[in-house]
Order: structure tokens, then sequence, then C-alpha cells
């Protein structure tokens, strides 16, 4: 199976090329800018995104590859998650969509197209975000619908700017 991966973070990205490749799969690396034309030419059987790539985001290349491969499977990878970004992954034909740190088994799973965790339901009764996931949540889904408007942003949810902008700038709860 051919794999294409595509992060800036150049240790991760080494660790998961030796990973994968010990497990079969023939892997191909991208650390720096690239295109979607670069990546169709791979004809891999799965992508693996990072979400922010370089100067890059990671979704601008899932709508080319769905695209031209609609067989190929498309997953999403970031330390940056979202709710919106997720959303927005999966309309564009994103097939998963995974947080960093990932665990190795969920990630192969995801590539190969077995269920992983987040395509199965929850326990019921089971609280699947946390107060402050939450509020990142709704943060991230504001900031969204303003079209990055921090300013606008703080407003719409009565805080202050610089208030805004730290919570931003710390990792999803």
């Amino acid at each position: 199976m051919n794999l294409v991966i595509v992060d800036d973070d150049k240790p991760l990205l080494a660790a998961l090329s030796r990973r994968f490749s010990q497990l079969g799969y023939r892997v191909s690396t991208y650390a720096d800018v690239t295109t979607a034309e670069q990546l169709i030419a791979e004809q891999a059987d799965a992508y693996l995104l990072d979400l922010r790539f370089a100067s890059q985001s990671g979704l601008s290349f899932v709508a080319p590859l769905r695209q031209a491969l609609p067989q190929c499977r498309i997953i999403m990878l970031t330390g940056y998650a979202s709710i919106a970004n997720a959303v927005q992954a999966i309309k564009l034909g994103a097939d998963d969509y995974l947080t960093k740190p990932v665990d190795f088994q969920q990630l192969e799973q995801a590539v190969s197209g077995k269920p992983t965790a987040t395509q199965q339901q929850a326990a019921p009764g089971k609280a699947l975000l946390s107060p402050e996931q939450l509020e990142w949540e709704h943060i991230n889904r504001v900031l969204t619908e303003q079209k990055g408007n921090i300013s606008r942003t703080a407003e719409l949810l009565g805080m202050h700017r610089r208030t805004l902008q730290r919570k931003l700038q710390k990792r999803r709860p």
C-alpha cells in the first residue's frame, strides 16, 4: 500500500515514515511547501495530511485529492483540532480527522480503513467533551464564522481581544 505523509514536523515525519515502512507501506513524505498536483501524481492509496503545514493548510489538498483519486483514504492529523475544522475536512472529503498526539495503532487503523474510535458511537451517558473543550470548540466555531476576525469574535463572545488571543495560543484541552 502506498502512503503519502505531509507534515512540517520533521521528527514526527521521520518516525511515522519508519513505523509505516516497518508495516510494509511504501511511504513518500513531504516536509516543505507542496502542491495538490504533486500529491496527486503520487497516486497513493492513502494520504496523511497535517492541518497546519508550513504556510499552507492541509485542507486545501482534500478536495483536489478526493476529485482526482476518489478511492484513496484521506486522513487529517492536527495538533490544533476544532469541531469547525473537523466538519470542514469531512465536508471536503476527508475520511478521518485525528488529533496529535495520536496512538499509532489508531492512526494505522485510519490509514488502512479499519473502523476507528472516532467512527464508533460513544457509550450512553458518557460525557463527550469537558467544559474546557466545549469552550475551545465554541470559540473556534465563532472565529470560523467571523472568517478569522479576532476583534469581532471577541466582541461576540463578550471577552477582551487579548484574552481571546491567549486562549487561542493554547493547545486544545
